[in-house]
């Protein structure tokens, strides 16, 4: 909720092509049901495999999301909507996240963070697309 106030605003003054706030929202819900449904797997896995997706998508959705708004808020030298969720959300539980499924042994540190880097590539890449070379990813 802290985003979606100015998020379209902020994008908007760093892109070519403009985006909605009705896309916004949909990359949000969509974003949601894909939460969802890995939240479903990993309560009825349980597993390595079900971890690994958790950790991907909490690359995504999370740290990479966290890292390009603290980013964005240096290289702007300003308040980027989203910027404090990252800092007192995103970043917290995630490594609740991360320490909880190293402690349950189905998934070492090391792959841990080769699954969280691995699935904060494309958000990592739209934030670097978006702050440096005008555009965006998707």
């Amino acid at each position: 909720m802290e985003e979606a106030p100015g998020f379209v605003t902020w994008v908007n003054g760093h892109i070519d092509r403009d985006i909605t706030q009705s896309s916004f929202w949909t990359v949000n819900f969509t974003a949601l049901i894909i939460t969802l449904a890995v939240i479903f797997f990993e309560w009825v896995s349980a597993s390595k495999p079900s971890a690994i997706a958790v950790l991907a998508w909490l690359g995504v959705l999370m740290v990479g999301n966290a890292v390009l708004h603290i980013g964005a808020a240096v290289v702007d030298r300003a308040y980027v909507p989203g910027v404090i969720t990252a800092i007192l959300l995103y970043l917290p539980f995630s490594g609740l996240v991360v320490a909880r499924l190293i402690r349950s042994r189905r998934v070492s540190p090391s792959a841990a963070a080769i699954a969280i880097v691995v699935g904060a590539t494309p958000m990592l890449a739209h934030g670097y697309m978006i702050l440096f070379r005008g555009t965006r990813l998707f």
